[in-house]
């Protein structure tokens, strides 16, 4: 879909602010990405971005709402992974591994195989299935020497899994891995592994009191699928209201935007 020449420039602005913030301040990137989705929520690019941004402030409804919107939109299976991530963080672990077996996962490149794998292994883990998480990430990936952008990520993922499962010196020798493959400081291999080996680090400055783990409140399984349900179905109403709002606006002054794209 073509904006016309300023309102693409507004969109991109928006966008532009979405990526450099979204690490550092996903509260201010997910507002960026409101204003984006509001002048061009028939963008997939748009959707793909708003997504994203409403991904990282645990807005997990309106999160796989945009990705679908966005996957309707391409029809591409990139977001897939992060799809079925969405769906636990809705609390409905047993749907993100119904994705994982998917056709659509053998379409995705390896990175995103190696995603899938990953929340595959979280989804497990979420049903109390240890071993099976563990067995999740074992793969040829993890035990290859090569370094890729997903190497550290899955070795401290399989650490992490071992620690669960009580395997402390398999789990030691995994962060350890995961600390050669990360070169950028992404995981927090480096303290886990001191943690194992007793170090202590005493933070001068002081600590803040501990805030309540992330997580849902106690219901049936039943009643959290209903409200996830709901709660998507709501947001993409939304959206539904929002692309129709947006046609009409743009029926209505389609001859005044095309003279401003000249």
């Amino acid at each position: 879909m073509s904006l016309p020449k300023t309102l693409a420039e507004d969109v991109a602005r928006n966008l532009v602010m979405v990526a450099k913030l979204i690490d550092e301040d996903p509260e201010q990137a997910y507002a960026y990405s409101r204003i984006a989705l509001r002048l061009a929520s028939r963008v997939a690019a748009v959707r793909e971005a708003a997504g994203f941004a409403a991904y990282a402030t645990q807005k997990y409804a309106e999160a796989l709402a945009e990705f679908r919107a966005a996957r309707r939109m391409t029809g591409g299976v990139d977001l897939w992974p992060v799809m079925a991530d969405c769906e636990r963080g809705l609390g409905r672990p047993e749907r993100a591994m119904a994705m994982a077996g998917e056709p659509e996962v053998q379409k995705l490149d390896k990175a995103g195989q190696v995603e899938m794998r990953l929340v595959a292994a979280g989804a497990r883990r979420d049903m109390g299935q240890i071993d099976a998480a563990i067995v999740t990430l074992q793969s040829p990936e993890l035990a290859s020497h090569s370094v890729q952008p997903w190497t550290a990520r899955l070795r401290y993922a399989y650490a992490d899994a071992l620690l669960s499962a009580g395997r402390e010196d398999e789990a030691r020798e995994w962060f350890g891995k995961t600390i050669e493959a990360d070169k950028d400081g992404a995981t927090d291999a480096s303290d886990r592994l001191a943690e194992l080996d007793g170090v202590e680090f005493v933070d001068a400055m002081g600590e803040d009191e501990d805030e309540p783990e992330a997580g849902t409140d106690a219901g049936t399984a039943a009643e959290i699928d209903a409200d996830a349900d709901a709660a998507v179905d709501v947001v993409e109403d939304d959206i539904d209201d929002e692309i129709e709002a947006e046609a009409d606006h743009k029926d209505g002054h389609g001859e005044k935007n095309g003279h401003d794209k000249g």
